[in-house]
């Protein structure tokens, strides 16, 4: 008898609470969803402006014949296959048919440039690919010889492929072909592979974000995966049809976790958006009940609302803050505001295609507390969230009754965290332990016994908490730092308060062991061209642009107002405009936007120099160069512009220091 006649219906205590029992992997539990709901709709992709639909039986079918085929191909059990692309069904199809045939999943971002490419599948010893489209096999075929352990190359989109002729490329429509013939002539067989899947095994081969070095492969074995996913969905449920917008990479562990694990054991609806220029559209027509969202996605939305009131009338700008001061009022005791939503905050929510959100989130990087705020007062039902790869993503989230906007809530029922080494205020390391946590790094015991002591994952961040037992992250320890005259500060903290401006798109605090705190900042280049335009000035980049004396001044009034909120010796002394975005692609940030600070040190070591010189000015001549390969060579001059006279604030500084030391 196969194992999907074996399985019996969810009782519907074990629906409560997301307990899986014996479908203890994720293609026992599609396989237990295509038995008894084959028709309900699993996934929706948008193409050309259409929603296409998958059931359940869909999905169970493209991973059985994908499966199939590839076993048939001479693929075994301990392969790795990468899947590299944006989010699309295929994507999750080829990392399910992997768990199947007991290979490992490891995602590779699409954005991942040639050299990051050969990395992960060398190291991951990958003999399948399967790539998104032509751009993406253009990536693998490029490499030629870098990639020997690549036997197959799987297209998803045939657009543009006819004329290539490597061995090694095999459409996905071709492998379902043969999938499929296997399953007429051996109906058994798939279930033969399922049943021996195992719980206990590795499963998924997930990239760590990278900040300092090179990402690690941590293993996350696949029973673990389940059930760390249920305590999740015990802090935040879910119910079968609910629909979720699946939009950050799902190389990323939380998005592992929203768009395969929960979507499986909820029974959730996974949409899959047509391109990111048409996410908001998108989100609207979708209308979901849950999204997630990094933080510098939340951000964007909160600058394209402020964009958008620069361009309406005076009366529908006095409209909007009367209605936005009233809401935020009553937020803060507790309430909403009846005529602040029926003035505005439904319209917007609805303009946003947030009107039928249950829950939001946000995780990955930290958040501003003021950013939060925004969104809880228009009536976005915002949680942050915390936590690491290595403990199969998110440990803890706010309830949805018990929000702070300085904490990450409190940690799921499967999860305990300590945090150790404290000072006299309660900030220590932050350590947790969790029902998913990983198992081991490719190839690295070394860093796997650093990070893992007495079965306690060490995050090196820093934290605290609160009375509440609300958990406060206030940044890596590492980048915890002091100035010269011993005043410690959070580059975080303050970088978050100021990109909650929304003329402020990135920006890096310095000020280890120097006299006072500066910054780099980058423009946010859509907001701040619009307010040029509107007052009259030309340019024509975003270096030309950043460049301008008039967004000096703008960019001034910006970064005074968060100096307004910080205590005199953690105020930013002087700035400068970037003559660029920060970029993945150079290595300034990890693909999960995290700055690396030691490279910005590096890179920038002139411009940082020349601000703590006193110099007014820094000639720039360098070139970049473009995601295709081409360069540009820019020449500019950075002007750096002072917001407190340097001289005072280490007076004042000073002075504070000697009356610590005297005490």
């Amino acid at each position: 008898m196969s194992g999907a006649n074996q399985t019996l219906p969810m009782s519907n205590e074990l629906v409560k609470d997301f307990e899986m029992g014996e479908l203890d992997t994720f293609p026992k539990i599609l396989r237990h969803n295509a038995t008894h709901w084959p028709n309900d709709i699993a996934m929706r992709e948008k193409e050309f402006g259409i929603w296409n639909e998958f059931t359940f039986q869909d999905y169970q079918n493209r991973v059985k014949w994908l499966s199939l085929a590839l076993v048939k191909q001479g693929i075994t059990a301990g392969d790795a296959i990468a899947l590299l692309g944006d989010n699309r069904p295929e994507w999750v199809w080829g990392e399910l048919a992997a768990h199947a045939m007991r290979c490992y999943s490891i995602g590779i971002f699409q954005d991942s440039l040639h050299e990051e490419v050969v990395y992960l599948l060398n190291k991951s010893n990958a003999t399948v690919v399967i790539a998104e489209d032509e751009e993406q096999c253009d990536k693998l075929l490029e490499l030629g010889d870098e990639i020997p352990d690549v036997k197959i190359i799987v297209y998803c989109d045939p657009r543009g492929m006819r004329k290539y002729n490597d061995k090694r490329l095999v459409s996905i429509e071709e492998l379902y072909e043969q999938g499929r013939a296997i399953d007429e002539s051996s109906p058994e067989l798939y279930n033969h592979y399922v049943d021996s899947t195992s719980p206990e095994e590795t499963a998924i081969y997930c990239t760590t974000s990278g900040t300092t070095s090179k990402p690690k492969i941590a293993f996350l074995s696949g029973g673990n995966f389940v059930k760390h996913c249920s305590s999740y969905l015990r802090a935040d449920p879910r119910q079968p049809g609910d629909n979720y917008v699946s939009v950050l990479p799902l190389p990323w562990i939380m998005e592992q976790v929203y768009a395969v694990g929960q979507a499986l054991i909820a029974r959730q609806i996974v949409n899959f958006v047509e391109e990111q220029e048409t996410l908001m559209a998108d989100l609207r027509e979708i209308g979901p009940s849950f999204v997630l969202l990094a933080p510098r996605v939340w951000e964007g939305i909160l600058a394209d609302v402020k964009a958008r009131m620069m361009d309406s009338t005076p009366l529908k700008q006095k409209l909007f803050n009367f209605a936005y001061d009233l809401a935020e009022k009553k937020q803060a005791q507790g309430q909403r505001s009846w005529l602040a939503d029926l003035l505005l905050m439904n319209a917007l929510k609805d303009r946003l295609g947030f009107s039928f959100l249950k829950s939001a989130a946000t995780g990955g990087a930290a958040m501003g507390p003021d950013t939060f705020r925004f969104f809880q007062t228009i009536g976005v039902p915002l949680r942050q969230l915390y936590g690491q790869t290595e403990l199969c993503g998110a440990y803890t989230v706010h309830q949805a009754d018990d929000v702070d906007y300085d904490s990450v809530g409190v940690a799921f029922d499967t999860a305990q965290v300590k945090v150790i080494n404290t000072d006299k205020e309660g900030v220590g390391e932050v350590i947790a332990k969790t029902v998913g946590m990983f198992t081991g790094y490719l190839d690295n015991q070394k860093a796997y016994d650093e990070d893992v002591i007495d079965g306690w994952m060490h995050t090196g961040d820093a934290g605290y908490f609160k009375p509440s037992g609300h958990l406060v992250i206030i940044d890596r320890i590492k980048d915890l730092a002091k100035t010269s005259f011993g005043v410690q500060y959070s580059p975080q903290y303050i970088e978050n308060k100021l990109k909650f401006s929304s003329f402020i798109g990135e920006a890096v605090i310095l000020g280890k062991d120097k006299p006072y705190l500066s910054a780099i900042v980058c423009i946010r280049f859509s907001i701040v061209a619009k307010w040029a335009e509107q007052q009259g000035y030309s340019f024509t980049n975003y270096t030309n642009l950043s460049t301008l004396p008039e967004v000096y001044q703008k960019l001034t009034e910006e970064i005074q107002k968060v100096n307004d909120t910080l205590p005199d010796a953690q105020k930013i002394n002087k700035f400068t405009l970037l003559y660029k975005e920060l970029d993945a692609d150079d290595g300034e940030l990890t693909r999960t936007r995290k700055v690396r600070r030691t490279v910005i040190a590096d890179k920038y070591g002139d411009i940082i120099e020349a601000i703590y010189d006193g110099q007014e000015a820094v000639d720039i001549d360098t070139v970049i160069t473009f995601q295709d390969g081409s360069n540009s060579r820019i020449q500019t001059q950075l002007n750096i512009a002072t917001l407190i006279d340097s001289h005072a604030i280490n007076k004042a500084t000073s002075s504070d220091s000697e009356q610590r030391r005297a005490s």
